[in-house]
């Protein structure tokens, strides 16, 4: 599939513009030219971007050094592949793909990427789950796996236990048979948390949690923050 091109010429696109630090409301959306893909490159047609909270970081200047102004806000996305290329394999015209980004940009309606970051979807998985997923589930994976060694019995605190990461980690270390502990901010967020494999929910607002994983089983091998 390599120098496979489809298109060397500039589409129009539009593009979330942040062009000072703040508010949503200081968001804008404007028309841009995306180019056509450079060596080792993949142009999408994105259906769906992916809302994460270090979207929210970047937007209020926490990070600036990752989103100097002006920037586009966004780590991943999924869609379409337009065109691709030189020295790009594996990757066609029209297939359905996801990406994660190292770099902000993705709240736009094409966008080229570096092929490397892009990954085929096969047919069981909508995009949309793929562009809501792609980083949680990244992170999931390497808290449980790499960093906490999560197995049988392994004694797990998750904090936000009903966010999008701590949902994805609660679900999947129960099925590994861990014990789950969680805090949550509200008895809404804790209703949630329970349906998602979180054995002990604590509602907390002011972090006092220690008693409460005393009580429910001694304490905590792995503590997710």
């Amino acid at each position: 599939f390599s120098d496979i091109k489809t298109s060397a010429q500039s589409v129009t696109s539009q593009r979330m513009v942040v062009n000072h630090y703040g508010g949503p409301e200081l968001m804008k959306l404007e028309n841009t030219q995306t180019p056509a893909p450079a060596d080792g490159e993949v142009r999408i047609q994105q259906t769906a971007i992916g809302v994460n909270f270090i979207d929210v970081y970047l937007r209020r200047g926490w990070m600036p050094l990752l989103l100097p102004l002006p920037g586009v806000l966004g780590m991943e996305a999924a869609g379409t592949v337009i065109d691709v290329g030189s020295h790009v394999n594996g990757l066609l015209p029209g297939d359905q793909v996801a990406y994660l980004a190292p770099q902000p940009g993705s709240y736009c309606s094409i966008r080229c990427v570096a092929a490397e970051w892009v990954v085929r979807l096969p047919p069981s998985v909508e995009i949309e789950t793929a562009a809501a997923l792609f980083l949680k589930g990244l992170t999931a994976d390497y808290l449980i796996r790499d960093l906490g060694r999560i197995g049988p019995r392994t004694r797990l605190l998750v904090h936000a236990a009903a966010g999008g990461v701590g949902l994805l980690v609660c679900s999947w270390a129960r099925r590994l048979g861990a014990v789950v502990m969680g805090t949550v901010s509200s008895e809404e967020k804790a209703r949630i948390a329970r349906e998602y494999g979180c054995e002990h929910v604590i509602v907390t607002r002011n972090y006092q949690f220690s008693a409460a994983v005393k009580l429910a089983c001694g304490g905590a091998d792995v503590i997710i923050d």
